[in-house]
């Protein structure tokens, strides 16, 4: 039992280290991606014949998102915007961790609950512009990974820190969760992969 106790620590310590650049780094690619995203809808509301550069084909089409009513889930908030707020949160808790900063439990619970329904909302994004718009906006797909990608670590260090507190079945999960976490992270995004190739083979099966 101490050598569990001592690798879970491990584990977590090793979590506790990846986190704050996971953050930045991630933080730092959603602001990017969303700060183009709402460029290009002002430019598109100021000139409905504007092009953004990421409309390359018939299916990776920024424009083709950006014109739909997905695109303004808040209605005068776009939904780039609502990134341009979220992300520079996150960026600061990575800095701030960098800096030594010990958060207190509840910030990182409504990290995680922000995370998770950013995660939600990634997912319902990923069905809409797949199976309803029928097109793909690259800069939407940058939001997609940092999205599930910061939710996955905030959620494993969490569980981490608490461990030893959950049922007996539920430590099992989240120990595998967290020994095999880079493979189910890779595993999640070949499935979201997969799903879109299928989805769009008609365009693009002559290039395999």
């Amino acid at each position: 039992m101490p050598k569990a106790k001592t690798k879970t620590s491990a584990n977590t310590s090793r979590l506790g280290q990846w986190l704050p650049w996971i953050l930045l780094i991630g933080g730092v690619i959603g602001l990017f991606c969303s700060a183009v995203l709402v460029h290009d809808e002002i430019a598109l509301l100021k000139n409905p014949s504007f092009q953004p550069a990421c409309n390359i084909n018939p299916v990776i089409a920024c424009g083709s998102v950006m014109k739909s009513w997905e695109a303004n889930v808040f209605h005068y908030l776009p939904n780039p915007a609502v990134g341009l707020i979220a992300f520079p949160i996150l960026i600061t808790a990575g800095v701030a961790l960098l800096a030594g900063a010990r958060l207190k439990k509840w910030f990182w619970l409504l990290l995680n609950l922000g995370t998770l329904a950013g995660l939600v909302f990634v997912h319902w994004l990923f069905y809409q512009t797949v199976y309803v718009i029928h097109a793909l906006c690259p800069y939407c797909m940058g939001v997609w990974v940092v999205t599930i990608t910061m939710f996955w670590y905030v959620t494993l260090y969490n569980l981490g820190r608490g461990l030893d507190r959950l049922p007996p079945q539920v430590q099992k999960l989240a120990a595998f969760a967290r020994r095999h976490h880079l493979d189910i992270l890779v595993l999640w995004f070949v499935i979201l992969a997969a799903l879109i190739l299928k989805h769009f083979w008609y365009y693009y099966g002559h290039y395999f």
